[in-house]
């Protein structure tokens, strides 16, 4: 089974940074996208940056210029760096993967999610 580990959230002021981390179970190069998402409370889920196997990456249009996804196949780890953080980030971010099979089914892994609070 595939497992995901976020970590790295935690409580910042507005302007600071972050860095997640997503540790996976299996190379990152064997699944056919990671990403970040996010839900705020009362809010659906969102994308926020994602990577595909081809190195191809997709933001959000709220974090376009601030955020970056970057990946380390030696550590099994993808990671989002967070600059200059609004209070509208304010969320739960999760680590997701997507993986194919020989008859090309889709499998969508998820992590637990780790909280990022942008407050004074």
């Amino acid at each position: 089974q595939v497992q995901l580990v976020e970590s790295g959230g935690g409580l910042v002021q507005p302007g600071e940074s972050l860095r997640l981390s997503c540790v996976a179970s299996k190379p990152i190069f064997s699944f056919v996208e990671v990403g970040w998402y996010r839900q705020a409370p009362g809010k659906q889920r969102e994308l926020v940056a994602s990577i595909s196997d081809y190195g191809n990456t997709s933001y959000g249009g709220s974090v376009k210029g601030r955020f970056t996804i970057s990946r380390d196949n030696a550590k099994n780890t993808v990671y989002l760096q967070m600059n200059s953080l609004e209070p509208e980030d304010t969320a739960v971010y999760y680590c997701n993967a997507d993986e194919a099979d020989g008859n090309m089914n889709v499998y969508n892994y998820w992590g637990q999610g780790t909280q990022v609070t942008v407050s004074s």
